[in-house]
Formats: structure tokens, sequence, C-alpha cells
């Protein structure tokens, strides 16, 4: 199933790179333990891996691609928390367990694992260190000897996007010195050699939120255009042209978080759908966008969406994990309405001059459509929507069966600067 793609993992469910596997806790109380989910057959299923002892609540899981998943449990010690990684796989009726080591961090919270490796077999973690400002990257596993410290960056690191198919190329969100926030790129074939990535203006915080290899499409949240206040932009690795911040992205009343990236267009990167997840006090649901056009499409989920996970196909099917009392393991798949062609855009000048460079212009509405916003609402959409239910345009969840109801590299990553501001707005 290597035509899918994923994001960074969403809260308590994590998908493998290339969307075969996905792992998450099941049970509740007492009786929480790690469940594998199988997403590349026929059907997707689920299998448990309990053991003699329940998990801990927010146990960190990762699945790896041949079908293990790594738990991350952790014990207080007197200066810090002691993390034991540990691989668990089935074997017949049973759940075999094999023990990588552990890792000592300074404080709850100061090391994160990052998202699922594109190699498959490897999985890595960050831990902020206390008092050096500086934070280590360990393979946790994958090593030949448990786990290996990887390399050690100056600043406070976060986040965590690969923007290869190999597991060399790591994008890391750095806090140096107290500074604003940039992404950096972290090369682990070169003893962890860091690079700039982006810097939209040298005041900004700009992170990286997702990164198609494929295409080369970057997915980013910065404050640029309008400093304390972050807006969602995209842009293309090793590009010359500045990133765009597009109207369409941004909701006044509720919170909007890129989750899934189609892969598969190469050198297509305005071509590629985006998922996002939309949190507002009504509930959660789910915005589709491709750069190229100039609108988000607005789609109900399916009842007990884990919300945050989902993939893309290279075919442009959106794919939904979902559990409900009758449906402990469920896919929803969701094509987009084929609808009427988005004119195509005007470009215009951005801040510094540069003919074509900036944003581009909306493209005139058409009678009843779309808000000057660019958002887009499909009938019938919003939170508590299932399976099934008709959205307009063509669209509708279908629960996958079993539900119940040519590889290309990435150019070398160059920063990304001058951004366009003419949306610029005052602070407050």
């Amino acid at each position: 199933m290597a035509d899918c793609a994923v994001a960074t993992p969403a809260r308590g469910f994590t998908i493998t790179a290339n969307g075969a596997y996905a792992a998450r806790l099941g049970g509740a109380g007492d009786t929480r333990y790690v469940e594998r989910w199988t997403l590349d057959g026929p059907e997707p299923y689920a299998v448990p891996l309990p053991l003699g002892r329940p998990e801990e609540p927010g146990t960190p899981l990762l699945p790896l691609a041949d079908g293990r998943v790594l738990a991350d449990r952790t014990a207080p010690r007197t200066d810090g928390l002691q993390h034991t990684f540990s691989l668990l796989y089935p074997t017949g009726p049973a759940t075999g367990e094999l023990s990588l080591g552990a890792v000592e961090a300074p404080a709850p919270g100061a090391l994160t694992l990052l998202p699922p490796s594109p190699d498959g077999i490897c999985a890595y973690a960050l831990c902020v260190e206390a008092d050096t400002d500086t934070t280590t990257l360990w393979l946790v596993a994958g090593g030949a000897f448990g786990p290996e410290r990887v390399a050690v960056i100056r600043g406070r690191c976060s986040g965590g996007v690969w923007l290869d198919r190999t597991g060399r190329m790591l994008a890391l969100d750095r806090r140096l010195d107290g500074g604003p926030v940039k992404t950096v790129t972290v090369d682990l074939e070169r003893g962890g050699e860091v690079t700039p990535l982006l810097e939209i203006t040298p005041d900004s915080n700009d992170r990286l939120l997702l990164a198609d290899a494929d295409s080369g499409l970057l997915v980013l949240r910065s404050d640029a255009p309008s400093p304390g206040h972050d807006r969602l932009a995209w842009g293309v690795l090793g590009s010359a042209l500045p990133v765009r911040f597009p109207e369409c992205l941004r909701l006044d009343d509720a919170a909007v978080t890129p989750f899934a990236v189609q892969p598969g267009q190469v050198l297509l990167p305005e071509d590629c759908g985006v998922a996002l997840r939309i949190d507002a006090a009504a509930g959660s649901w789910v915005g589709l966008w491709r750069p190229r056009e100039r609108r988000m499409l607005h789609a109900a989920v399916p009842p007990g969406w884990l919300a945050g996970a989902g993939l893309w196909t290279a075919g442009g099917v959106l794919r939904l994990p979902y559990v409900t009392d009758d449906t402990p393991c469920g896919v929803a798949a969701l094509a987009e309405p084929a609808g009427p062609a988005v004119p195509a855009p005007s470009p215009e000048a951005d801040a510094h001059g540069n003919p074509g460079a900036g944003r581009r212009t909306d493209p005139v509405p058409e009678p009843g459509g779309a808000r000057e916003s660019g958002a887009e609402t499909v009938s019938g959409a919003g939170p508590g929507t299932g399976p099934g239910t008709g959205l307009g345009g063509g669209a509708r969840w279908v629960p996958e069966p079993g539900s119940g109801g040519g590889e290309t590299k990435a150019s070398r990553p160059v920063p990304l600067r001058d951004a366009p501001l003419t949306d610029r707005e005052p602070a407050g």
C-alpha cells in the first residue's frame, strides 16, 4: 500500500508511513491493551496485543511496517522520567514482547516519539535536555544495540516531519537562544547535520506541519503576515517562489489543523489534496483543499471518527478510521465530488514587486457559490453525520469492506524565504 501518505500522528492513533498498519490503545480502565490495525488488506481488522498487565492511559504507540508495535512506557525517577521501549507482536493466541532498552528524560513531556519513519523499520524520539538548551535525537528501534544517540542539536526542538521516502531527511521546529521558532532539516546520514528550511521573516515563528516527498508540497503555520497570529500557508520544497497564505484556510470560529496530504502527484504540488481537521463549538469535521483551488470543501465525518487520523490514496480517496459500539474497527472512504472546475487564478505581484510570485486572486464566485473567504460548505456537511450520508456534489462516506456497515526522491531542502506579506494585519 505504498500509494498512501499520512501526516503527523493523531493523538492516540498512529498510522505507518506506507498506510499498512496503525496502532491505538484499546479497552478501558484497568483493561487497556495495545491494538494493532491492519489497513492494507481487502478489509480492515484489529488484532489485540494484551499482556499480563494493563497499559497506562496515554501510552505512546508507534507501528512498524512489519506489523510490530513500539510501546513507550514511563516510570518516575528522582531526577526525571525513565522511558522504556519494547516491541509487541502477535504470536498465535498470545502476545510477544521484545525489550529494547530505556532512555532517561529530565521531566515529563521532555521525550516524544517522532512520526513513523518512511523506511518502516526505525523509530526515533526527541528529548529536550534540561539545562543545556539542546535536543537529543534518539534511535529507539531499529538499531543494533538498543536505543542509540543519533545527534545532539542546539536549541529546543519539537514537531517532526519526514521530507523523503528513505528516512534520511528530517524537519524539526527549533527555538534557538530564546528566539523565534524556525524549521530546520537534520540529515541523519551526515551525523545530524542541521541546515535551515523555513525563515519567512527574521522574527516570524515558522513551523512545518506536513510534507509530501512526491510533489514537494509543504504545509506550514506561520505568524509572518500578522505577528502573534498563526496562519496556514503552503510552499514547495526546493522552490525559489515564496510561500502563500490562502484566505480560504482562515476560519474565525474554528481551529484548522492539516493532518494528511495526497501522495503520488509527482512534480504537481498544486494538485495535492490536503485533509484538515476542523474543531469548532459544534464539533469536529473535515476540510478538503488543494493549493490550486481557492476554496475549502467541508465534509461530514463518520460517527466515532478517531479525530485527526486519516490517509489519502494516490487516487484521491481520503480514508478515515472510526470506532463505534457496532464497528470496533472501521474505515470510511470519501472521494471528492466532481464539481464545476474552479477558474484558473490570476497571478499578481508579491510584496516585493515580483510579478506572478505572490498570492493569487480568488476566482469569480458563481451565483450562490462560495463566500469571499473561499470556504464552501457542502450540503449536509458538519459534525455528527455518518457513513452513507449524502454530502452533495456526489460525495458520500462509504464504509470499506469489513468495516461493519515508482518512488521519487525529493530534492535536497533549501530555505523558503520572502513570503508575500500583502495580508499583513495589526496584532491584537
